[in-house]
């Protein structure tokens, strides 16, 4: 096994695309219509609220990874709080990413069972998660070339349902509404539930969000980071937030918000009012990469956060391991392990095991957010040289984005009660911050005996 550590073979489009991979997945395609339900048209506004506070957290990711190019997000947190936030964060966000993929490979199960229905979900999803391991398990920049295809295929969709429904919206063809904004502004208004709507739907917004920050998972394996990344996330923020307030506007425009159904994607129920035939088929393709590509990417950032603990003390020394292509090939086979496991647990509740899964991964994606934003805050300070790419009108600008993702976590932690989410969100969290204070006191027992340090 090489232990040199990953190599740099990512290229600026892969690290573009694999962003875009994150961000672009059920968030869109199957969330919006939870989102739509949520606040009504004015769910626009709650995306472009959302794309605010993801432009902060980006730049302030961009920043400090320009001055400390080495680092990825794990070793910048390490680098801004020390051994126990840093073992916290790395150690959530990996939950994290292991719970979302586990619900994309089956949700990529599922969507295979429209064309083959006989076969068990748990079957399917376990063959869907076969195939992302083995992609991982090759060198990383075939892993990008996948990721770059697997991206290019939802962002055409994505713009031909553009192009599409905004030809329809305007009326040039016979399905459109009497006016544009028939939809928009009628069935109780662009605000049919009120600005609580509004913030209400901000949670799923972020979540739909999360995967942006996998540009700083990929740090350490991009080549040219200085002059790649502020490049790359001025692209992404920009062409994300267009990806989802542009399609949700259209939506929106051409179906009654309050008829969109929950168990379909919306973009699904838009292509059959417009009539356009085999469109069933279509989008069911569609969804399938769109899920197998946020697979892809989970994977890759499990297996690499994992290493990047296991680098700094925070996790076995085992997941430090790195194959001959230069791939962290214990920490993906670990994590291959969890995935078929949780493919697995669909033979015991196929019906609700991805929904109850679900409602777990945004509280750590805001949890992970915040520590971004909170490393920039600690960190510019003792900047050796001021880069090119900052943050303009600091610390205002940084504050403003924690205050922010503070009270979207707050407000969909309480507002509606105690979930499932919430349960495991902060039992999970009490759990890591106790490990992070016995892994502490262990670490400084070794320092300070000689015999065990020798």
């Amino acid at each position: 096994m090489n232990q040199n550590g990953l190599k740099k073979e990512l290229l600026p489009r892969h690290v573009q695309f694999l962003a875009l991979a994150g961000m672009i997945g059920t968030g869109i395609f199957k969330g919006s219509g939870d989102t739509l339900a949520v606040a009504g048209p004015g769910v626009i506004i709650s995306y472009l609220l959302g794309g605010v506070l993801l432009m902060i957290v980006m730049v302030a990711l961009a920043e400090m990874a320009v001055v400390y190019p080495q680092h990825n997000v794990q070793h910048l947190v390490h680098k801004a709080f020390g051994f126990r936030v840093s073992f916290v964060v790395g150690w959530l966000y990996w939950v994290n990413w292991t719970l979302v993929t586990i619900v994309e490979i089956l949700a990529a199960g599922s969507f295979l069972q429209f064309w083959f229905p006989a076969v068990p979900l748990w079957l399917l999803s376990a063959l869907c998660a076969l195939l992302i391991i083995g992609i991982n398990s090759f060198q990383v920049k075939f892993y990008g070339e996948m990721e770059f295809w697997f991206a290019s295929i939802k962002i055409i969709a994505l713009v031909l349902f553009i192009f599409l429904g905004g030809a329809v919206l305007l009326g040039f063809t016979s399905f459109a509404p009497a006016t544009p904004t028939e939809h928009l502004l009628g069935h109780g208004g662009f605000f049919p539930n009120g600005l609580h709507g509004v913030f209400s739907a901000c949670f799923i917004v972020m979540f739909s969000f999360g995967g942006s920050e996998l540009i700083g998972v990929a740090i350490s394996e991009t080549k040219d980071v200085e002059k790649v990344l502020p490049k790359v996330i001025k692209g992404v923020v920009v062409r994300v937030i267009l990806f989802y307030i542009l399609p949700i506007t259209i939506i929106a425009g051409l179906i009654p918000w309050n008829q969109v159904a929950g168990n379909e994607s919306p973009f699904i129920q838009v292509m059959d009012a417009i009539g356009i035939p085999g469109v069933a088929h279509i989008m069911n393709f569609i969804l399938l990469t769109a899920v197998l590509s946020a697979a892809n990417s989970g994977i890759f950032a499990t297996s690499r956060t994992m290493f990047a603990l296991a680098e700094k003390g925070e996790a076995p020394i085992l997941f430090k391991k790195v194959s001959g292509t230069g791939t962290p090939i214990a920490a993906i086979g670990v994590n291959g392990m969890l995935l078929l496991i949780g493919a697995g647990l669909a033979y015991f509740a196929p019906e609700s095991i991805i929904g109850t899964m679900m409602t777990i991964p945004g509280f750590t994606m805001l949890l992970l957010w915040l520590s971004i934003c909170a490393a920039q805050l600690k960190l510019r300070p003792t900047y050796t040289n001021m880069p090119a790419f900052k943050m303009r009108l600091f610390p205002a600008t940084t504050i403003i984005g924690i205050v922010g993702l503070v009270i979207i976590f707050l407000g969909s932690t309480f507002s509606n009660g105690v979930s499932i989410g919430t349960v495991v969100c902060f039992t999970t969290l009490g759990v890591l911050i106790i490990c992070a204070f016995i892994k502490s006191k262990h670490q400084q027992g070794d320092k300070s005996n000689p015999r065990k340090t020798a």
